[in-house]
Formats: C-alpha cells, sequence, structure tokens
C-alpha cells in the first residue's frame, strides 16, 4: 500500500523515491512487523491464556508437561503481522506476493484445525487428513504459481553453473514434496522454547539475502545463478524475521506462548516456497539443516526400533534426547541456533563457489 502511494507521491517530492528501492522496503518491513509484534505481544497472549492452552505433546520428556497450561497458537499472531507488514511495503502488484501469502495462510489454516483440535484432546487431527489437506495446499498454491507463468522447471545445482537439468512436469511433484516437508519439519522442531523460531529467523533472514540476489538482474549474472525476479520476496523475508523476532521477544525460555502447529506448519512452507521461487532449494537442506537433523532423528529413532528393536535416542525428535541427557533447555536452544547460523553461513558462501 505505502509502496504505491509513494509511487503517486513521487511527483510531487523526490524523498519518495527511496521507497521504490527494494533495501529500503525490506528494512521497513523488518521494522514494521517487529514494531507490531511487541507492542500487540501482550494483549495477545492475555487473549490467548483465556481461550486457547495447549496440552503438552504425548511422548514428551516430564519437564515438558507444564505447557498443559501454556497459552498457544502464537502463529496467528505471527503470521497477522507479517500479512499487515507484507501489506503495507510489497509491490501488490506482484503475483509472487500473494502466492506467498496464500501459501502461508492455507498451512496455517491446517495448523490451526490441528490446534483446536488438541485443545479439545491431545491427538488433533489424524495424519492421514493432515497430510491431504498438506497435500491439497501445496496443489493449490503451485497451480496459481504455474498460472502466473514464473515457474521455471530447471534445477538449480550449488557448485554447477553449466549443469542445469529441466525437470519438466517432475518439478512439481518435487515442489511438492519441498512444502509438506519443510512445513513438517518445522512442526517437528517445535518442541522447546525458542527453539524453531531461533531457526526460522536465521533461516527467513539468509533467504531474503538470496530472494533479493536472485532478483537483481547484474548479481544474479555476476554469481552464476538463474535470475528469478524474486527480489519482492526478499521484503516478505524480512517481515517474516520481523515477527519471528517479535515472537521470540515472547517465546524464549520460559516461554509466555508458544506458536502451535498454526505457526510451524505455515512458517515452514512459506520457508520451502522462498527456497523454491528463488531457485534455491537444494540449499534448503542446509540452511535448514537443524530441521532435517530432527526429521532424520525422527525417522531414525522408527526405523531402529522396528528393524533393531532398540532406540537410536533416548526419546525423538533429537531435542528431547539432549533434555534426557542432562542438557538445559536454554542451552540446547542457544547451540542450536548457532548451528543454524553456521550452517547458513556456508551455503551464503556456496553461492558464489560455482
Amino acid at each position: 500500500m505505502i509502496y504505491h502511494v509513494a509511487l503517486w507521491m513521487r511527483h510531487f517530492s523526490p524523498i519518495f523515491n527511496v521507497v521504490h528501492y527494494v533495501s529500503f522496503r525490506g528494512m521497513a518491513a523488518l521494522l514494521t512487523s517487529l514494531s507490531l509484534s511487541l507492542w500487540l505481544g501482550p494483549w495477545f497472549i492475555a487473549l490467548s491464556g483465556k481461550f486457547f492452552r495447549s496440552k503438552a505433546r504425548a511422548y514428551t520428556p516430564k519437564s515438558q508437561q507444564p505447557t498443559n497450561e501454556m497459552p498457544t497458537m502464537g502463529g496467528i499472531f505471527i503470521i497477522t503481522t507479517v500479512v499487515a507488514s507484507v501489506l503495507l511495503w510489497t509491490n501488490l502488484l506482484n503475483p509472487q506476493v500473494w502466492i506467498v501469502l496464500f501459501c502461508l495462510i492455507s498451512f496455517a489454516s491446517i495448523g490451526l484445525l490441528d490446534d483446536v483440535t488438541k485443545i479439545k484432546s491431545r491427538k488433533g487431527i489424524d495424519s492421514k487428513t493432515k497430510f491431504i489437506l498438506q497435500l491439497t495446499a501445496s496443489a493449490i498454491t503451485l497451480g496459481l504459481w504455474w498460472y502466473s507463468g514464473g515457474v521455471s522447471t530447471e534445477l538449480c545445482i550449488p557448485f554447477f553453473k553449466q549443469y542445469v537439468p529441466n525437470l519438466g512436469l517432475l518439478f512439481f511433484v518435487w515442489a511438492g514434496f519441498i512444502l509438506v516437508g519443510t512445513s513438517n519439519a518445522v512442526n517437528l522442531t517445535d518442541g522447546l522454547d525458542g527453539l524453531a523460531i531461533g531457526s526460522l529467523i536465521v533461516s527467513f533472514g539468509t533467504f531474503s539475502v538470496i530472494t533479493y540476489l536472485a532478483g537483481h538482474q547484474k548479481l544474479a549474472e555476476y554469481l552464476h545463478i538463474p535470475f528469478a525476479g524474486s527480489s519482492e520476496l526478499s521484503i516478505i523475508g524480512s517481515a517474516l524475521v520481523g515477527a519471528s523476532l517479535g515472537f521470540l521477544w515472547y517465546n524464549t525460555y520460559p516461554a509466555q506462548i508458544i506458536m502451535g502447529d498454526v505457526g510451524s506448519l505455515g512458517l515452514g512452507a512459506v520457508l520451502g516456497l522462498m527456497a523454491l521461487m528463488s531457485k534455491q532449494e537444494l540449499l534448503l537442506p542446509l540452511i535448514g539443516g537443524l530441521f532435517v537433523i530432527e526429521t532424520l532423528s525422527v525417522i531414525g529413532q522408527v526405523l531402529s526400533l522396528r528393524y533393531l528393536g532398540r532406540r537410536m535416542f533416548r526419546m525423538a525428535p533429537i531435542h528431547h534426547h539432549f533434555e534426557l541427557v542432562g542438557w538445559q533447555e536454554s542451552k540446547i536452544t542457544t547451540r542450536f541456533s548457532i548451528i543454524s547460523l553456521v550452517l547458513s553461513l556456508i551455503a551464503l558462501m556456496t553461492i558464489k563457489l560455482r
């Protein structure tokens, strides 16, 4: 909205030209979502505490049982501030903006349904229904992206600037796997105060840089990466960073509120979509390495129990294993965030190594 008003106002004063720059709007979006989060946070926590009380997940350490009385659905709070900031600072004529917002809201709606069910019972919606809903949201998101004409079915492989295979229709299967997989991986990681959101801040910040580079013709040519026209996504990424920082203010140990599935499913899906739209989805397992580790720990635990008859970890996901080993919750969160930061820096380094 502000972007379009500024385009009109620059005819009267050149000072409004600054709003044209993606970098300026990115910083403005971050500060807007952060300010809204800090301002509205106490009100939402009070509201959530009155109507939305979480129940601890089954098969979690005893230290997690106090979350039975924890205000939840903080993801609604995050998504609301992100949407408000995006509508203020992005170019609303860019179809990528609306596709990302649809992806965020649709996956968050699935999480909302799951959270509402969990308030009544620990189970939530069954995994089959949840998976079908995620596939449906992915299909619609990818269909909108294809209809907008912005889809490239080529696969950009790190370290190789000449070899760019074209997946054709298989790209949409691949893209659906990315969206659903990333969404569920973030959901699995959301088990300790500040753990998932801390890693998401790093990941969103990294992809904000990548989408800016992939959306700048000269920089993309210089770095030998596909030009994806994705610079507007860096503003959305910045808004996500700001909203996540604001949420972390209240979610850091000991948490005053947790995001719930409405936050983890929505934010995870958007992270995957940003990777796809910037044509750097093969960097996602590195940038989101913590989410990959958490997911693999669950898969490894299941396979070990089924075929070896013993546990690989004391408890999965792996953050619960470290809890039972004796690590303090704040130590796990801090160390895992450091790991996320290191992996993201390595991923950014690989962009130049082509």
